[in-house]
């Protein structure tokens, strides 16, 4: 085997740019069918839970990357490009999940806004993660060593687990169980991205055991896994009570 691009970094800021502007076209044309024109998306508390959405998970993605990387925050703080460095898909739906609450809170909304943030989440992640698979190494979100037939040599010589695939096919399969459970779910507004986010919070506490670990934390959990466990012991409960909610009123 080989290295599957000789560009690495750019194929994966290609597909990076891809996945963000493709998700957010998505999710316009979502809204679009819904009736809600650019206009609305642009003024008011839509406009400000846009914003809160934006910011939160730029936030939210650096501050995630660094506690998976902590030990080399001391090498490069002092560089300016310590800002622009490390994304994490983790820490971006955190950070917007909690800048769109804030955003609520201020503005007044009430309503929920998340379900429709679900397939083009899924969609961008599924692209995304097409472009970490070709970036191989460099990337780093490959897996442990495998003797697996299906295991991928990178270009190191070691077979390893491509956990970039096992991510997509995980979004696929959510993507589709999602779908089938969109109409029935209507009834209980923001039930669809509860169930998305708690389930890929899940999923990369687990994945993650087969990946190396930059930083143990203890328990040989990474600095993703530590944030997934502490989000899901708050988050779960909600998604708990929308779900008890939903079999009341069935």
């Amino acid at each position: 085997m080989f290295p599957l691009t000789n560009n690495p970094h750019f194929v994966h800021a290609l597909f990076e740019a891809a996945a963000l502007s493709i998700g957010a076209f998505y999710y316009r044309y979502l809204l679009k069918r819904e009736g809600v024109s650019v206009s609305d998306l642009l003024s008011g508390q839509r406009y400000a839970v846009l914003l809160g959405c934006i910011f939160g998970a730029a936030i939210g993605n650096k501050l995630v990357f660094w506690i998976e990387m902590p030990h080399l925050l001391p090498l490069y703080w002092n560089k300016p490009e310590v800002w622009f460095a490390g994304q994490s898909m983790v820490g971006g739906l955190l950070g917007a999940l909690i800048g769109v609450e804030l955003a609520k809170k201020l503005s007044g909304m009430r309503h929920s806004t998340g379900d429709a943030f679900v397939f083009p989440v899924l969609l961008g992640l599924i692209i995304g993660r097409i472009g970490c698979f070709i970036a191989g190494l460099a990337d780093g979100t490959y897996g442990l060593p495998t003797t697996l037939p299906w295991g991928v040599d990178f270009g190191d010589g070691i077979a390893r687990h491509p956990t970039q695939l096992y991510e997509i096919a995980f979004a696929s399969l959510l993507w589709l169980i999602l779908l089938s459970l969109r109409k029935p779910w209507s009834v209980q507004s923001g039930l669809l991205f509860k169930t998305m986010l708690s389930s890929y919070l899940l999923w990369r506490l687990l994945i993650d055991g087969l990946k190396p670990v930059p930083f143990d934390y203890g328990f040989g959990l990474s600095g993703i896994q530590l944030v997934c466990s502490i989000a899901l012991v708050f988050y779960a409960p909600l998604l708990f009570a929308q779900w008890r909610k939903l079999k009341e009123t069935a």
